[in-house]
């Protein structure tokens, strides 16, 4: 007998009780009853957002409202900076080239965070730039980049900043209003633990300025027409959405309002650091070297020259059953993840660690085995895990 674990940044596990209220039995749209929930859940996203903006659903993965940030927020022709720290920075790079704008690339190593005075710098130079775009946890790399600074930087001149948070949202710190974060785009199947197919967006007042002269081409992911059908009475979405997905998302922010904020973070926390001193403890070295600069939603190993990384991956899954993800963009078969966000708990760590340990030693990796496992319990046991 073998059981499954999913340990990538994205689906995550999902609890039960979430999934017994996906499988509900399946409501209109139109309907009184699926009304109340709709409502509902848009409420419960703006306390999970901190953000009194608008707050639309979107059926599709994340990437869906990373297109609407940029087809309804610009015009052809625009300068955007796209701040890049991996292969996320590289989506919306691909995305400014495919609908017309100026693009302006501020490239990093993939593994570092970005600098804030590096992009003060280039607003400064570039007072023509009418929009920032950037990842709060790039989650190619593990980097996580101080997106309140670059708030602050932003909000002083006349662009608007857009920030991609889907696997940053609920596990680390972000507060939209406070942090004058223009367009955000959130994910369901991220750090909330809920089912994969829903995008969540929010929109400032200034935001809403640059929407209303927008003239690139869009019908399906048009905020205009998403703004209007949120003001009928009910409130409703222009096409039909993701029912169901939606009823499960009503739950998991139930459990993640009832857990606590700050502690889900610091759960995240506890998770990230004893998968990344485990790893440090096997011999293997990490992507993103400043701890500071370290996200609590994955960690990037770098794999050895000696070790095989798509094998390592293949073990881990089909052998031992625990899913990690590979490489992405330039740093595919370089480097592995391990996801630590969302449903998971001290036990999915260790089950992961010990998965890692058994697929090293197939490869002839050199180690003690159990020597990871161990440091993640120090670790959990050093931070009072249990009673968190």
């Amino acid at each position: 007998m073998k059981k499954s674990y999913i340990m990538t940044p994205g689906p995550v596990p999902i609890s039960n009780e979430v999934l017994m209220e996906h499988g509900r039995p399946l409501m209109h749209h139109r309907s009184p009853e699926f009304s109340k929930i709709f409502i509902e859940v848009t409420d419960k996203l703006k306390k999970f957002m901190e953000t009194e903006n608008d707050v639309f659903i979107l059926t599709s993965s994340g990437t869906g409202a990373m297109e609407a940030a940029v087809t309804n927020a610009f015009c052809k022709g625009d300068k955007v900076l796209v701040v890049n720290v991996g292969n996320f920075g590289e989506r919306f790079k691909k995305m400014c080239k495919t609908f017309g704008l100026n693009l302006l690339s501020l490239d990093y190593e993939w593994g570092t965070a970005a600098k804030p005075e590096d992009i003060e710098k280039l607003l400064a130079q570039n007072p023509d730039i009418k929009g920032v775009l950037v990842q709060h946890s790039e989650t190619s790399t593990g980097v996580i980049n101080d997106i309140e600074s670059i708030g602050k930087i932003v909000s002083k001149t006349p662009a608007i900043l857009i920030v991609d948070s889907i696997s940053g949202m609920g596990a680390s710190e972000l507060k939209v209003d406070e942090w004058n974060l223009d367009i955000v785009c959130g994910g369901s199947q991220k750090a909330l633990s809920a089912p994969t197919g829903v995008a969540f967006i929010s929109i400032s007042k200034k935001a809403w300025g640059f929407i209303e002269k927008s003239d690139i081409p869009r019908f399906y992911f048009c905020l205009l027409s998403a703004k209007k059908y949120l003001q009928k009475n009910p409130p409703q979405t222009p096409w039909t959405p993701a029912i169901s997905i939606i009823v499960a998302m009503n739950k998991a922010l139930d459990m993640f309002f009832e857990e606590g904020k700050e502690q889900v973070y610091l759960r995240h926390k506890v998770n990230a650091l004893a998968v990344q001193r485990a790893c440090e403890k096997l011999g293997l070295e990490l992507l993103v070297k400043n701890p500071s600069e370290r996200g609590v939603s994955v960690t990037s190993i770098i794999v050895p020259d000696s070790i095989d990384g798509k094998l390592l991956t293949k073990t881990m899954r089909l052998k031992y059953g625990v899913t990690v993800a590979g490489g992405q963009g330039k740093l595919q078969g370089l480097i592995f993840r391990i996801g630590h966000l969302g449903y998971v708990n001290i036990f999915d760590v260790i089950t992961a660690i010990s998965a890692l340990e058994f697929a090293l030693k197939e490869q002839g990796w050199k180690f003690e085995l159990g020597t990871g496992v161990v440091e993640a319990q120090k670790v959990f046991y050093e931070n009072n895990y249990m009673q968190m």
